[in-house]
């Protein structure tokens, strides 16, 4: 009788969610499988039966394809580098925020708006402020301040060009994880700090022994989420190097994967990128929701 019910229980939410389930394993898992197809074959896109089966092939080449390696490394620096450099420079935003000072309000916004910019509108700004012969970058280090000699050609070198990138999502970035680090300090209960100040305990203190821990799951979530969306960058690599300039060595692995499937209409090796970035994506995501368990309990 009680299994009856459960069961009876069951049936209007299962008819709720039906029409998402349905528009989810259409639109999603369906082309995400079909894909998956694709990625073991020399794909033809024009007779797809004409396709050849290649196995592991595309996975084989990816690996050993420099490109791509190169990409893989653009890629990770970039994650590295942006994830550190939000999250200490939102928890200092956000201690600050954290404070009761005049016009709060306004610095809380005017810290977020970067955030709900286009990206393809602040991509092409930071562009043309990093140009190599009239940008605004130059301009501050050669005839301002007096630093360099010359001017930098910035998306000239394959190194240089990460810079205004990186840059940009650091800039972009810093009030999302400012916002999300105010959340987590203002969760934490004010007693904890009249105490410790009772027992003289200085603001240094009480950051070490009692903020930073409290935000632990705070702080990995932001990990997870900033990690994620690091390994998947792709409008401003795709607009400040063109796709991959100079030389094919400025690629992220989202880059490559789009210039490999529509510009060399290599439907199968595209593809076998897909889901290489997305199994190193699962894996870490698994690896950091564990952290995410360990802090918890």
């Amino acid at each position: 009788m009680h299994t009856k019910r459960h069961y009876s229980d069951l049936i209007p939410a299962i008819i709720f969610l039906l029409p998402g389930l349905v528009l989810f394993a259409l639109f999603f898992v369906g082309p995400m499988m079909y894909s998956l197809r694709i990625s073991f074959f020399e794909w033809k896109i024009v007779h797809p039966e004409q396709s050849i089966f290649v196995g592991f092939e595309n996975y084989r080449r990816a690996l050993s394809d420099p490109i791509f390696q190169r990409a893989v490394l653009n890629t990770l620096a970039y994650t590295v580098i942006t994830v550190a450099v939000k999250m200490i420079l939102g928890l200092c935003v956000a201690l600050l925020l954290n404070q009761q000072l005049p016009g709060q309000t306004f610095f809380r916004v005017a810290y977020y708006l970067p955030v709900i910019t286009s990206w393809v509108i602040v991509s092409l700004l930071f562009e043309y402020m990093f140009n190599g012969q009239a940008g605004l970058v130059n301009y501050i280090l050669k005839d301002f301040l007096r630093i360099i000699p010359k001017d930098i050609i910035w998306f000239a070198d394959e190194y240089l060009t990460l810079v205004p990138i990186i840059l940009l999502d650091i800039w972009k970035g810093v009030g999302w994880a400012a916002i999300i680090f105010l959340a987590g300090l203002q969760a934490i209960p004010a007693e904890l700090y009249e105490a410790a100040r009772v027992d003289g305990a200085d603001s240094a203190t009480q950051l070490r022994y009692i903020t930073w821990p409290l935000l632990g799951p705070t702080t990995i979530f932001l990990v997870v989420v900033l990690v994620i969306g690091g390994l998947n960058a792709y409008v401003p690599f795709q607009l400040m190097t063109n796709g991959g300039d100079p030389l094919d060595l400025t690629h992220s692995v989202l880059t490559l994967m789009y210039e490999a499937t529509f510009g060399r209409i290599d439907f199968g090796y595209g593809a076998a990128i897909s889901y290489l970035l997305t199994g190193f994506v699962f894996i870490v995501s698994l690896v950091e929701l564990r952290l995410m368990k360990q802090q918890a309990a």
